[in-house]
């Protein structure tokens, strides 16, 4: 009966070794040996398609018309052929958005100089931000270029752009500090409108850049800023997509 067993055991292993190993070793050959279907979607459904960059690409920024510190409008059109970093805040939030200001100041430090890059800092509050409170926010804040556009409008629109058209949250909330709540993450945009990220250690896009400080511990124990390391992270892919035709 084991000598029976064991006969057994040993054609079940053959069958799978004819039918399986050539498929394994394809797969090895062509490296799809793992296949990462889940990276087709990202939330809310939003299609991800592949591009010549290592950068993933999402959907393209939706039409928006606001108006700026300088009391002009500015509708996507501005944008054209620059790359550039989107944010919502306002001006008296209490907690996240000065150390959000922060980060995109060392943007600004960076690339603020350069034709074909622009910052858009969308106001959450604008019946509080008018274009004059955002001119004096930004002469505070020693924000000099003259492609950072804070832009202000009518609240349900800029509510909608940031849980719409960019998927990052934003809220009138009451009991909130300031009056309302929102992402502290960045968006990175191409020359093309189009929303960009790239992937984490595992393969999957991160879709948004963190703009506030963040901690973890590494794998001594240590304590390391990570919001730091993706300010560096962000600086790196705008200027893989400033490259880009």
């Amino acid at each position: 009966m084991k000598n029976k067993s064991y006969i057994g055991i040993t054609f079940i292993i053959l069958i799978f070794g004819i039918f399986a190993i050539p498929k394994i070793v394809d797969r090895i050959s062509n490296n799809t040996i793992i296949d990462s279907n889940r990276l087709n979607t990202v939330k809310r459904g939003v299609t991800v398609t592949e591009g010549d960059s290592e950068l993933t690409k999402f959907g393209k920024v939706p039409s928006f018309k606001f108006v700026n510190q300088d009391s002009i409008q500015v509708d996507n059109s501005f944008f054209d052929n620059k790359v550039y970093v989107v944010e919502f805040f306002f001006t008296t939030c209490p907690t996240i958005c000065p150390i959000m200001t922060q980060s995109m100041l060392q943007i600004e430090s960076a690339f603020g100089d350069l034709e074909n890059f622009a910052i858009a800092s969308f106001t959450i509050n604008p019946t509080h931000d008018t274009p004059s409170v955002l001119k004096d926010y930004m002469l505070d804040h020693g924000i000099t270029s003259k492609n950072w556009q804070m832009l202000t409008g009518d609240q349900d629109a800029i509510i909608s752009l940031a849980n719409k058209g960019f998927d990052l949250y934003a809220a009138a909330k009451e009991k909130a500090p300031g009056g309302f709540e929102h992402s502290g993450m960045f968006a990175l945009i191409d020359k093309n409108g189009v929303i960009r990220s790239r992937k984490d250690e595992f393969g999957n896009p991160i879709l948004y850049y963190r703009g506030i400080t963040e901690t973890s511990k590494d794998e001594t124990g240590e304590v390391i800023d990570t919001s730091l390391h993706q300010i560096t992270e962000l600086k790196q892919d705008i200027l893989k997509l400033l490259k880009e035709d």
